[in-house]
């Protein structure tokens, strides 16, 4: 059997991959060996996850020929019914399982989600208050090479040298000095918890919108598996992909008086008509997310990543922070003799993907690292579980000490890899 998916594609709602084979060999082969690289290699991109059948038949859907610009009952085209009623159930979905009273699921992505954030609550040239980039930041956080930093004063607060823990003091510091317009929470490389109370009395003494990106943590809060920065925050940007375990596109939250900003920020401030069969997607991993099983999921992303780390510390290696939180690691591998960038080569040869990541008041190139960046979204999917992990740890730390293993490392990769199936054939 050839196919991508586990379920059976109906004609009427999406092409199989026989019909792709047919119309477009040299596509349908890459989408084939793609399939095999997720099956037989170990995925630990933090941001990465697999996403259901049901998700990936509502992203290939009909529903991706519909132009809806606007939002339903107010569109801009006719034979706007049926994708109304997807658009609102998924809105509904979002709003009941986050506690939400606003919610938008259009955003393309999470950068186009934080461009809506910025232009609803901002306009150029105004302060905003972001974690640095080198210590765990995201781009649109103020990065000087992207539109943020170009078209916003954005001063930066990091992490403690002595804990690697944010730095609360200085963060208020900043916000009185400053009076920022808006102060930003989240992160891509952080593996500790944000203590949202603290952050939303610093906004309510600087007088700053309390903005959380909270798109790398999203899912464990959907899990209740961490706190949520819902009931604090004025806003709460995403991706839906990473644990959420959704497509990809991104997604706001919001309180009920930003609600009319947010939404003529997405449509027309910055997006003409959204991608219905993106956002029906999302109403079905919303429904997904509100299951016992998936909070069991959350916290099983948890475990597995502390017991990841701490097996990796056992390898000779450092955990950034101690240890996690969450559903990343950030490990210092200097201690092994190579830069993260040799680290995440090493690995990617012997069939590991994972990524170079710099860590705090990190001496080296953001191009070269003294870190790797590991997360369990991935092989929490495919069932793996703390015995996987020390075993997964082992391989990393062999990949890395020693390159010239990396043919038989990889062999025993796909053979833990197809105790745990993605998207089985049967």
């Amino acid at each position: 059997m050839s196919s991508i998916a586990s379920s059976k594609a109906h004609a009427y709602y999406g092409a199989s991959y026989a019909d792709l084979e047919a119309q477009d060999p040299e596509i349908a082969a890459i989408l084939q060996s793609e399939l095999e690289r997720e099956r037989h290699g170990l995925q630990l991109i933090a941001s990465e996850n697999f996403t259901s059948p049901a998700v990936l038949a509502a992203l290939g859907s009909t529903l991706s020929n519909k132009y809806a610009e606007g939002y339903p009952g107010k569109r801009y085209y006719g034979g706007c019914e049926e994708v109304d009623k997807a658009e609102t159930i998924g809105i509904e979905r979002a709003k009941k399982l986050f506690g939400a009273e606003h919610a938008n699921l259009q955003p393309h992505s999470g950068a186009s989600a934080n461009i809506a954030v910025y232009q609803a609550f901002t306009k150029p040239g105004d302060t905003v208050l972001a974690m640095s980039l080198p210590h765990g930041g995201h781009l649109t956080h103020g990065s000087k090479v992207n539109f943020s930093g170009k078209w916003f004063n954005v001063e930066s607060y990091g992490v403690r040298e002595d804990n690697e823990l944010i730095d609360y003091d200085e963060l208020r510091d900043l916000a009185i000095k400053h009076k920022p317009k808006m102060i930003c929470s989240g992160a891509t490389a952080y593996p500790s918890l944000i203590d949202f109370k603290v952050v939303r009395d610093i906004c309510d003494e600087a007088g700053a919108i309390m903005w959380v990106d909270a798109a790398h943590f999203i899912g464990l809060v959907a899990g209740k598996a961490i706190p949520s920065p819902v009931p604090y925050a004025d806003v709460v940007s995403f991706t839906t992909h990473k644990v959420l375990r959704g497509p990809r596109g991104g997604m706001i939250l919001s309180k009920a008086e930003h609600a009319a900003a947010i939404d003529k920020s997405i449509f027309p401030g910055m997006q003409g008509g959204p991608i219905m069969s993106a956002v029906a997607a999302k109403a079905v991993n919303l429904k997904e997310c509100a299951t016992p099983e998936y909070q069991n999921y959350a916290k099983t992303v948890i475990i597995n990543a502390q017991a990841l780390a701490a097996a990796l510390v056992d390898e000779g290696m450092r955990a950034v922070s101690g240890g996690t939180q969450t559903h990343l690691a950030l490990i210092d591998v200097r201690a092994l003799g190579v830069t993260g960038k040799e680290a995440d080569e090493r690995c990617g040869a012997a069939g590991i993907t994972l990524n170079k990541n710099s860590i705090p008041y990190d001496p080296l190139a953001p191009s070269i690292t003294s870190g790797i960046r590991v997360g369990t979204p991935s092989v929490t999917t495919q069932g793996m579980g703390t015995k996987e992990m020390k075993s997964i740890a082992s391989l990393i730390s062999r990949a890395i000490t020693k390159p010239e293993s990396a043919k038989a490392i990889s062999a025993e990769v796909a053979q833990l890899c197809e105790a745990f199936p993605v998207y089985p054939e049967n």
